[in-house]
């Protein structure tokens, strides 16, 4: 689920050009498919720091391909938690 999200938003920031955005996300969609937990949970990471305070994709992309990304991002983030806690 992350990773289509993370495709939509690429596919996005392709769309209108935005090259900084581009480069960010390029690699994401793919480590989210193929990577360990390990890597999963700092590629997640790496995604959801696009969504800075000062500097975020929300300012650059339509909210129909951020907010899904988001919300994907954190979904993994809380289950990767959760299984830390269950060991």
């Amino acid at each position: 689920m992350a990773a289509r999200a993370a495709d939509r938003l690429l596919d996005a920031a392709r769309a209108v050009g935005i090259t900084r955005w581009v480069a960010y996300v390029e690699p994401l969609p793919d480590q989210l498919r193929d990577g360990g937990l390990d890597e999963l949970r700092r590629v997640a990471l790496r995604g959801r720091s696009a969504y800075g305070p000062k500097d975020s994709v929300r300012d650059a992309l339509p909210r129909e391909v951020t907010e899904p990304f988001l919300e994907a991002i954190d979904k993994l983030l809380k289950e990767l938690a959760r299984r830390d806690v269950s060991g």
